[in-house]
This record gives structure tokens, sequence and C-alpha cells, in this order.
């Protein structure tokens, strides 16, 4: 056992009593002040460096290690997310939300874990030849947290550049409880969003040859998309375009003078990231200009590729299996295609971010995943969050 494994042992019923106020209310998106005054609270006691956000409800709070070192003392950013989501709970917990919104991807042990690292680095900062960033971040879930946060100077907090920043995302089924999976490399999927709005001229739905319907060319546009993605890209550099909602019209016999699709579309490169505005317009714009019609198109862009520097990743995930053993890691074989604005740091500083299972049952690979009302997390896993946090951030500064 180390140190931080001891210490995180230790303080682990404070950890989950966290994690349960937290989880029984939960805030929206990136104004979170109540969960920002539980942060603060349980912060209360340490010698830390304390600033909260301006544009958002965040807290950022910078460790002084206490150990001597040459040149330039190094910085690590420790990151964990607050915010929960527009889903009404249905796990039927003692300590389940009953607000209408629900911590259904378990950013309150991210929380929880942040927490605790921060209590075991105060611990043994006597150890560390640098300084560490605990970055607690609201807004995950949309708008996004991170971009303002680093508008507002995150990653230079400790008044230099982190060298390296690390996360962590518990998962409520897919994997055995306890165990961390990980890949170097990219991660996670950039995610954004279109709406491409067909304009036609409405009329009598008995006589289509007098109006411009713009209906089928909308259906038409959400089938291309398709073939382009199979025939534009590298199939071993997938695309995924999935079209969530068609709204047009208003009865079954008036033709409509618009219709709209919104759609949601995942990339795994940066170049394919950036290819996808232009090839959507070109596609949604023909289409209707075939057809006698035009199409507006809304390109939105949401959070890019979540990518794992190697060597970061490796200290990582290195860690994962010193401190519980090489059956509890594994490594996973493709990306997901899930999004993470942790991504905005990892473009910035050589960052690692890895996923551990939190869900209590033996039956994990058919458990309600991520974001269902009856998502379960264990808290169990807090301990393990809160040491790996700790010991990477304290390997990464000693390495300087």
């Amino acid at each position: 056992m180390t140190a931080t494994t001891a210490i995180a042992a230790r303080i682990h019923p404070e950890l989950r009593a966290l994690r349960r106020a937290i989880h029984a209310d939960p805030e929206l998106g990136n104004d979170n002040p109540r969960t920002q005054a539980r942060i603060l609270a349980a912060l209360a006691g340490l010698d830390l460096e304390i600033t909260t956000g301006t544009a958002l409800t965040s807290v950022v709070a910078v460790l002084r290690g206490g150990a001597e070192t040459t040149g330039t003392r190094p910085v690590v950013l420790l990151r964990g997310d607050m915010d929960g989501l527009p889903v009404v709970e249905a796990t039927g917990q003692a300590f389940a939300s009953g607000n209408g919104a629900m911590h259904a991807c378990g950013h309150d042990l991210h929380v929880a874990g942040l927490v605790g690292a921060a209590t075991i680095l105060h611990e043994l900062r006597d150890q560390l030849p640098g300084d560490v960033v605990f970055m607690f971040q609201p807004g995950e879930e949309g708008p996004g947290g991170a971009g303002p946060m680093i508008a507002e100077g995150v990653l230079d907090a400790a008044g230099r550049r982190a060298d390296a920043a690390y996360g962590l995302h518990v998962v409520a089924a897919q994997i055995p409880l306890g165990v961390w999976a990980g890949r170097p490399g990219v991660l996670m999927a950039a995610a954004d969003q279109c709406h491409v709005t067909v304009r036609g001229r409405g009329g009598h739905g008995s006589q289509p040859q007098n109006g411009l319907d713009p209906v089928p060319v909308a259906c038409e546009i959400a089938i291309a998309l398709q073939t382009m993605v199979t025939r534009q890209f590298n199939a071993f550099d997938p695309v995924v375009v999935t079209v969530g909602r068609i709204a047009a019209g208003s009865k079954e016999n008036i033709i409509p003078d618009d219709a709209r699709l919104d759609m949601t579309i995942r990339t795994f490169s940066t170049e394919n990231h950036e290819r996808m505005p232009e090839r959507i317009g070109r596609l949604a714009r023909g289409i209707a200009e075939a057809h006698g019609l035009s199409a507006e198109v809304n390109y939105v862009r949401g959070y890019p590729v979540t990518v794992n520097d190697a060597v970061e990743y490796g200290l990582l995930s290195g860690t994962v299996v010193d401190l519980f053993g090489a059956d509890r890691y594994v490594e996973d074989p493709t990306p997901k295609a899930g999004a993470e604005d942790f991504s905005l740091v990892a473009e910035q500083v050589p960052s690692g971010f890895i996923f551990v299972s939190a869900y209590p049952g033996e039956d994990w690979a058919t458990a309600p995943t991520n974001h269902s009302p009856q998502a379960l997390f264990d808290d169990d896993v807090l301990a393990d969050c809160a040491a790996l946090l700790a010991e990477v951030a304290l390997r990464r500064l000693q390495r300087g």
C-alpha cells in the first residue's frame, strides 16, 4: 500500500458523504452554485490558493509543494467536472435526486474524487517538488465549461503553464467494477451539431406540382448523408452522422414551406473534423438546388477529438497497474464515440484521461449506461479515484 492509497482509504467515508450530498442535489450547465459551495467547504481546511470563476461557478485551487527542486518548478493539473443532466432519476437510492435533474454521468464522483486527491496531496505536500492545480469544472455536459475556464486562466493558475493534465471518468456499465480502461492516442470522438433547413414553397397536398415540397428533399438529404460517409471518408478513419430529428408541416394535406433536419456528427481525427462543415453544406445545398429549392446550413462546432499524449497516458496507466494490479487495467482497442470537453485542455497541455467502472452489479455488460435514469454508480471507487489522481500527480512532479 502506498501513502496515497492509505490516506485515500482513511478519508473514504468523508468522500462518500460529499458525493452523496452532491448526488442528491444536482445542478445543470455552468451555473452550479450549491455544488461550488460544497466544494469550497470541503477544501476549507486545506492550505490552498483558491479562486472562483467569473463567467461560471468554477473552483480553481492551487497547492504549492514543499519539496525543493532545481530549475523551473513543474506544474500538474487535475480536473473533475461537477454538472448533472436534465434527467429524472429512477434508481430508487436513498440519496436519489428529487429536483428533476440527475448525476446520470457520475460527475458527483469526479468532484468527490478530486477533493480526495487535494486532501491526499496536501498531506504529502512536503514531498511535492512542484505545484498542483485542481480544476473543478461545471458545464461539461454543455454548453461546455472547460473553454471558459481556460479563458479565465486555469492552465496558468500556478503562475506558469501546466506541464501535464490528468482526468478520469466513471462508467455505469461496459466493464466490471473497479476496472480501468483507456488507450493512448485518440480516446474519444469530436462531437458537432448541424441544423439544415430546406426552403421550399407550400401548397395543397393534392397539387404538389404547384409548390416546392421540402419534405422529400429533406429525406433525400438524410439518406445521402449516409452514402457520403461511406464514400468520401476512409473506413479506417470513420465518420458517424446521425439525423436525430426531422420536422416539417402541420397537417397531412398541407405541403409546408420548409423542413428541418437536426443531426450529430462524430469524427475521430482532426482532419475529418475540419472537413465536415464543407462536405455537409455542399451535399445539402446541392440536393436542394437540384430540386429547385434551397438549403440553409448551420454547422455548430462542439468538442474536439480527445487525444491522450502517449507519455502522459503511459504514466497514468502505469500508475493504475502499480496501485491496483495488472488485472484491473484493460487497453481499449478503439476510441469511444462519446465526446469530452477535457479535449480542450488536452489540445494545449499534454494529457492523460482514463475510465473506471463504478457499476456495482455482476450484469455490467447489460446494465443501464451513463445518462440513463437508472444508471448506478458505486461510491466504493472513490478512494481509488482519489488515490490515482494524487499518485499520478506526485509521480509526474517528481519526474520533473
